[in-house]
């Protein structure tokens, strides 16, 4: 078993100040695969003066010359993509495929923001156009400062990418908490960190809970900005930490998204996009698509080609090849999802397929794919995140009906429309309160598309300029022509 007790600061393995370990699980054999330091305030304290000390270097270089690092970053990855593949897919439990895509994104995340970074150089110093004479106006962009980047356990090397790569474009240098979860993917960070070069400070990755790391991060005097990807919960506690020095905030929090299938759909085609849409990841993304809105025309025909969808899905090892869903990756997250599941039960919710369907394996911390029909609007699981391959359909009868029910969420993150005539689905798509819809379409979240939401999922954007804007600060200089 391996033991790792310490913290990655100021380009050095610093042994942690706590003396409490946390035990890392592989979601399918349930066996331990280390035991990882929990975290100390004092490791927090001397990760933020060390990124402190390094920022003033680190912010006068060219957007050109940190762009050569982040390129530098992707290639890294790339080298050890098999390796990283199966380090992540034995931690999450995510299938090897899910994996692959994983870490395409985080590779393609650093590629993009090396070029946004070589971007920024060309738009210091802007000229405004100014209704006075004599006077003249310049815009620049200046880092927010030294950023706490906090991640969740879905997507270990993914939404670090979202928050790491734009935040060192933009000159901020970091002290980045992974999921106590999923600690064993990241930790290949920092070695990134040394073998690209990185200047001392700049990335520092400190491993622990959230009494540990987490709320001693959010709380941080030195901290300029904190950007936190989970649960709505923590993320109101990180809101107020933050809000007690007034410091900046980026959050992006939960998803009920809904999915829309129209009556002059194709049911095979859209089945396909509902089961990705859900069952991706076992169900263990923000953006999940788990109110299903169809049509009451196409409702038999579409649930007939889910079942038999969900039938064919194989539950298995995520690292044989051949399962189509792992587990889920703790026994907290399958505890969470069977509660949900026991509620439908006493609601008499009817399932088209649940566990009553198929056998899961003997060992690993499975869920049943699940497919629920003519949920009530008043359901829990309609809802609240379930956060797991739990799916909630009912039907509608016209396109203002759909509309309707889809907006009417505590949360507006993603949605989808399905529709043979794509300038209705785009029609439909305009009027949905999401920060992502996608019509025709599985869900293809890409570098250069914004990525966050409405109402309770969060606050700000992350990815394309947005993401790099979420870690520049604005500054106009104004002052006399010619002086």
């Amino acid at each position: 078993m391996t033991v790792l007790d310490h913290q990655f600061i100021d380009n050095q393995w610093l042994v942690s100040s706590s003396d409490r370990r946390l035990t890392v699980i592989n979601p399918f054999t349930e066996s331990v695969l280390a035991e990882v330091t929990a975290g100390h305030p004092e490791d927090v304290n001397i990760a933020v003066a060390a990124a402190r000390r390094a920022l003033t270097d680190w912010q006068a270089l060219s957007g050109t010359e940190r762009g050569s690092h982040l390129d530098r970053f992707a290639e890294a990855l790339s080298h050890r993509r098999n390796e990283l593949i199966r380090l992540s897919s034995t931690n999450n439990g995510k299938v090897l495929d899910e994996a692959g895509i994983d870490l395409d994104d985080a590779i393609a995340c650093y590629r993009y923001y090396a070029g946004q970074a070589r971007e920024l150089d060309s738009r210091q110093g802007t000229a405004i156009p100014l209704d006075m004479e004599g006077a003249e106006a310049r815009c620049y962009h200046d880092p927010v400062g030294v950023v706490g980047l906090i991640t969740p356990w879905n997507f270990p090397l993914v939404t670090s990418a979202w928050k790491v790569a734009p935040a060192l474009a933009a000159g901020c240098t970091v002290v980045l908490k992974p999921s106590e979860v999923t600690p064993l993917p990241e930790r290949a960070l920092a070695e990134i960190v040394l073998e690209v070069g990185l200047p001392a400070g700049v990335l520092n990755v400190l491993f622990g809970d959230g009494q540990g790391i987490g709320a001693p991060l959010a709380a941080h005097p030195d901290i300029d900005k904190i950007s936190f990807t989970g649960s709505n919960r923590v993320g109101e506690a990180v809101m107020h930490a933050a809000a007690e020095r007034t410091a900046g905030v980026s959050l992006e929090l939960g998803g009920k998204s809904p999915i829309i299938v129209m009556e002059d759909a194709d049911t095979e085609q859209a089945a396909d996009w509902v089961m990705a849409g859900i069952y991706f990841n076992a169900g263990q993304i923000c953006s999940a698509t788990s109110r299903l809105l169809v049509h009451e025309s196409a409702a038999e025909s579409l649930y007939a080609a889910l079942a038999q969808r969900i039938d064919t899905l194989t539950l298995g090892d995520p690292l044989a090849g051949e399962a189509d869903m792992g587990p889920m990756t703790s026994a907290r997250q399958r505890e969470t999802v069977q509660r949900y599941l026991a509620l439908a039960q006493e609601e008499g919710l009817v399932a088209v397929r649940d566990a009553s369907h198929r056998m899961l394996p003997e060992q690993g911390y499975f869920v049943a794919p699940t497919l629920y029909r003519d949920v009530p609007t008043t359901s829990r699981l309609w809802r609240e995140e379930i956060f797991g391959p739990v799916l909630c359909g009912r039907s509608i009868s016209d396109e203002a009906e759909a509309i309707a029910l889809a907006n009417d969420s505590d949360f507006g993150l993603a949605a989808t429309v399905i529709s043979g005539d794509p300038k209705r689905a785009q029609r439909i798509a305009r009027q949905l309160r999401a920060g992502s819809v996608w019509y025709n379409s599985e869900q293809l979240v890409l570098p250069q598309t914004a990525w966050g939401g409405f109402k309770r999922s969060g606050i700000g954007r992350e990815l394309g300029p947005w993401g790099l804007a979420a870690f520049l600060e604005v500054k106009h200089v104004v002052g006399p022509i010619g002086n």
